[in-house]
């Protein structure tokens, strides 16, 4: 076997490793290592071995050719201004361990289909966020209620969601359109990655309708590695105004504030219902006429001397929304007898070329410790009382 050294660039750049610090580690030169990755060199035995224990990964990672390869399209970053390159990439992985996941668990569940008005999408595509927002409820035919569960939501409509740490970077959430291609098969996913970090229900949901909001007004429209500043700020703008009107649809919200629009009472009040934050839904009355813009500026005075920004009312009683689609398909097979957790694990190396620990597949696709690991047999001292009971 070869070694592949696009999976040591993977790996380090998983780790949040620069090319200069993964050097120092294996005492090696960085000239050294970009030769590893570029497949101009192969490390000798202690090197692996090494790379082993540095990037937690196990050696049949590194010399697996990849079986299952994503076509990319537009990557949508929340806070992308004030994000590296390298932490980009750094965050988009773990989608990749997602997605060849989902690839697996397709050949034995049957997942959602993606649901999206696409002949809307592709003719004249959308004036507003607001005309966006309310044709995608009619669409979904989800009236002017509220909505439950954001997550859930998005995933009985197809797309992939998952909850992975971004260890303190700003980043919010993500999304991308991909193609997988595998064994001359090739199908188009919707993902969406949301931060673990920041465990507020109404942050999550947002970010959720956010990212909602780029497949809808601008996937088709723009390419996200040529917008300039002003540009990619603007469409961010589209994209809240877009969630925020899906969330808060215009007459059943109105109906709800008009009788006390400036009372933030009101407002704490109404996030149980609409599980959105006081901030965004005096934003929303604004944007609808209900209140007027000093009216808004005093409200958000209120909200800063009430030290709300980072923590409103109710955010610890609000149970947060997590991805479950996968780890129900997990769940169902192994009660079913139909694969263990450690044979879906096993079968990602074998069949699909993605070996990793139980532990670290665990933690990206949000499962319960232990879930993929092999079941332990029974011990030798219940072995014995078994005999003993047999009366042997």
């Amino acid at each position: 076997m070869n070694f592949n050294g696009e999976r040591l660039k993977e790996a380090r750049i998983y780790r949040g490793m620069t090319i200069t610090q993964l050097s120092e580690k294996l005492n090696l030169t960085k000239q050294m290592i970009s030769k590893y990755e570029n497949g101009l060199a192969n490390p000798n035995f202690e090197t692996v071995a090494k790379l082993m224990m540095i990037l937690n990964f196990p050696k049949q990672f590194f010399y697996e050719q990849d079986l299952v390869q994503l076509k990319v399209g537009n990557t949508f970053f929340r806070s992308l201004l004030s994000i590296s390159k390298r932490e980009q990439e750094r965050q988009q992985y773990p989608l990749k361990i997602v997605s060849i996941m989902r690839t697996l668990l397709d050949e034995y569940v049957e997942f959602p289909d993606i649901n999206l008005p696409f002949s809307e999408i592709e003719s004249e595509g959308f004036h507003s966020p607001e005309q966006a927002a309310t044709y995608l409820r009619e669409y979904w035919e989800m009236g002017e209620n509220p909505i439950p569960n954001m997550v859930e939501l998005l995933e009985s409509k197809g797309f992939i969601i998952n909850a992975f740490s971004f260890k303190n970077t700003g980043i919010d959430a993500f999304g991308r359109k991909q193609t997988t291609l595998i064994r001359k098969k090739q199908f188009d996913s919707y993902v969406i990655s949301l931060s673990d970090d920041s465990r507020v229900s109404v942050r999550r949901r947002f970010n959720a309708a956010h990212e909602l909001a780029h497949f809808l007004l601008h996937d088709l429209i723009i390419d996200s590695d040529e917008l300039t500043k002003e540009q990619y700020k603007k469409m961010e703008v589209e994209a809240h105004e877009f969630a925020g009107a899906f969330l808060l649809p215009a007459q059943a919200f109105v109906d709800d504030i008009l009788a006390h629009p400036t009372d933030l009472n009101n407002y704490i009040h109404l996030k149980r219902k609409w599980k959105v934050s006081i901030s965004a839904m005096t934003m929303r009355a604004y944007k609808l006429g209900v209140i007027t813009l000093p009216q808004y500026q005093q409200l958000q005075r209120k909200i800063s001397f009430n030290n709300w920004r980072k923590t409103e009312p109710l955010d610890d009683k609000l149970p947060v929304e997590e991805p479950s689609a996968l780890k129900q398909a997990i769940q169902l097979l192994i009660e079913h007898n139909v694969l263990s957790g450690a044979q879906i694990s096993s079968s990602l190396s074998k069949d699909y070329h993605l070996s990793m620990e139980a532990s670290e597949l665990e933690h990206v696709i949000g499962l319960d410790p232990g879930t993929l690991k092999p079941v332990k047999e029974g011990s030798l001292v219940a072995l014995d009382l078994k005999l003993k009971n047999a009366g042997l």
